[in-house]
């Protein structure tokens, strides 16, 4: 399937983190990209980020000045989500709340076209929960970046029982034709990203908890006898403490509450105190900037 980005305006709903990785990226490949969320500073602060990389990479002759100033013109901050009808895709990168994605998706349906892909960036939410409330859940599919967006190839692209097969084909031509390397999965939680690296983040908090070895130990042992190129305690404070908490409680829920699932108590008494990682500046490990 062919995709002429010019025709093809994409929306990204939440301009945290992820959402201006995947803004940037849709930009890069030439779509007209809107940005929306419920903090108007939130998505000015996201529009500095993404100016700030770009400029980086301009005096790193990366890209030229003209590439930077055509990304930069893609680029659209809306204020409200009645701005996004023109959009053939709305990728979705809001909080992990069920609940709240509902809504939104509901009220997205009612404003887009018949035919708008509705994404989600969710990293362990079940799909099939998700468009429950949808009047078109045939549309709805799970598009899984991975941080920073910018630069890692992987889209998890996630089936739900209701997607159909040509919203999936089109998601993955989106995918490709923005530089990403699409992956195809069915909807159970966690999906297999997740499934696979947070039961093994998990244990390295275990292992941490009975003493087994310090976090420095733990994760050299991971680099350099697995060839991880982070450790899994690292690679937590990275992810966010808390969201690898709330990820593991969806898939404790999701997954019959099978007890390997659930978060240890390492892990959920740092984030109690507030040590969520790299973005408070203390996880398992201290973080300063520079």
């Amino acid at each position: 399937m062919q995709i002429d980005p010019k025709n093809y305006p994409i929306a990204v709903l939440g301009t945290g983190t992820m959402g201006e990785g995947i803004a940037q990226t849709a930009a890069t490949a030439g779509h007209p990209v809107m940005l929306y969320d419920v903090s108007q500073e939130q998505t000015r602060a996201a529009l500095e980020n993404i100016a700030k990389r770009l400029d980086r990479s301009t005096k790193k002759r990366k890209i030229t000045a003209e590439k930077k100033d055509q990304i930069q013109a893609n680029l659209s901050p809306k204020q409200s989500l009645k701005e996004l009808a023109p959009a053939k895709l709305v990728i979705e990168a809001i909080i992990e709340d069920l609940e709240i994605k509902q809504n939104v998706f509901c009220q997205l349906e009612s404003l887009l076209g018949a035919d708008a892909i509705l994404a989600t960036n969710t990293s362990s939410i079940d799909l099939n929960k998700m468009g429950s409330t949808l009047k078109r859940p045939e549309r709805l599919v799970g598009m899984h970046f991975f941080n920073p967006v910018p630069v890692m190839k992987l889209v998890e692209v996630i089936k739900g029982n209701e997607t159909s097969e040509e919203t999936t084909a089109a998601t993955i031509a989106l995918s490709e034709q923005m530089g990403k390397i699409p992956v195809t999965a069915n909807d159970f939680a966690g999906f297999v990203s997740n499934r696979v690296l947070m039961p093994m983040i998990n244990e390295a908090f275990h292992a941490w908890a009975d003493g087994v070895a310090e976090p420095e130990a733990i994760d050299s042992i991971m680099k350099l006898g697995c060839a991880f190129p982070m450790g899994p305690l690292r690679l937590a404070d990275y992810i966010g403490l808390d969201v690898c908490r709330d990820i593991m409680k969806v898939m404790y829920e999701g997954l019959d509450q099978n007890p390997k699932y659930l978060p240890s108590e390492k892990i959920v008494a740092l984030v109690d105190a507030g040590h969520l990682g790299d973005k408070t500046g203390q996880g398992v490990y201290k973080h300063e900037k520079g």
